[in-house]
């Protein structure tokens, strides 16, 4: 099938950075977002991404523009209707994506193939609310979108190989490698992140170290680019304890249990970056320790 129209749902951190390597890569985007304002701020980061990468040589200025030109932002959901693939992008909560997807549904084109960005709900269970679960599936990124080069691609029990193999030709398109994962709780990378990130959470909690040390021990001593905790903050710690709920109920095993302290954080509003405050505090000029 050939995709032309690409519908995104949801302008935060993951929609917008979807939408720049869709238009990038020569497809037509509409952005969606119950938000004006949220879609500005979404243009906004777009645009600045986009220069960061003109500055740095890797696209032009005319394809800047270009790829520009081709997002289209918009507050009203039932336009995706006509969209060829829809990537839905909001919150990792499965009751708000239901909601979605039942909103869209009257309104779909017959061969309009949808795909949730989640990074950890049951592709299966989403599709199976729908009209067509066998032209459904799982389209998950990483973040930060436009540097990332992986794409976890994750088939439902109903997927049919021509809504896979669709979806694979667009992440080729967009220059990015896709990961085959089946369907069980959190996929692959979040399988196998998450449970680490909870373990240094679980460290912290039981004194074993603070949250330099235990960041510092990981980028130098297992050579990560980024501290788990500081890339916890990164992530949000809400995503981080929704994963972890997933994992936790989806295999019902004691080891992915989250640690204390990740739902202590979460209560308080300290969520990481996007809210000023987490394992470190982003208010001042340089992150600080909380703890």
């Amino acid at each position: 099938m050939d995709i032309r129209k690409v519908g995104v749902v949801g302008a935060g951190q993951m929609g917008n950075g979807i939408a720049h390597v869709m238009a990038l890569a020569g497809y037509d985007v509409l952005l969606n977002d119950i938000s004006a304002e949220a879609l500005d701020k979404a243009m906004a980061t777009i645009r600045r991404n986009l220069e960061r990468q003109v500055s740095g040589g890797r696209i032009t200025a005319e394809e800047m523009a270009a790829t520009l030109g081709r997002i289209t932002t918009t507050q009203d959901l039932p336009a995706l209707g006509g969209c060829d693939l829809i990537i839905e992008s909001a919150t990792e909560r499965e009751e708000i994506k239901q909601k979605i997807f039942d909103a869209l549904l009257p309104h779909l084109a017959p061969h309009t193939i949808l795909t949730s960005n989640t990074s950890s709900i049951s592709i299966t269970r989403l599709a199976s609310r729908t009209d067509r679960p066998e032209k459904f599936m799982g389209f998950h990124f990483m973040n930060p979108v436009p540097v990332m080069q992986l794409v976890e691609l994750i088939r439902g029990i109903a997927t049919d190989r021509e809504t896979f193999d669709t979806c694979l030709a667009v992440v080729e398109r967009l220059g990015k490698t896709a990961a085959s994962a089946e369907d069980f709780p959190a996929f692959i990378v979040n399988r196998i992140l998450m449970p680490m990130i909870n373990e240094a959470v679980y460290t912290l909690y039981e004194g074993v170290g603070n949250v330099r040390s235990i960041d510092q021990s990981l980028k130098l001593g297992a050579n990560h680019p980024m501290g788990p905790l500081e890339l916890a903050d990164f992530i949000g710690l809400d995503t981080c304890l929704a994963i972890m709920n997933v994992l936790h109920d989806g295999l019902a095993d004691t080891k992915y249990r989250p640690c204390p302290l990740l739902t202590k954080y979460v209560e308080a509003g300290w969520l990481g970056r996007k809210t000023g405050r987490g394992f470190y505090d982003y208010r001042g000029e340089a992150p600080v320790p909380t703890r």
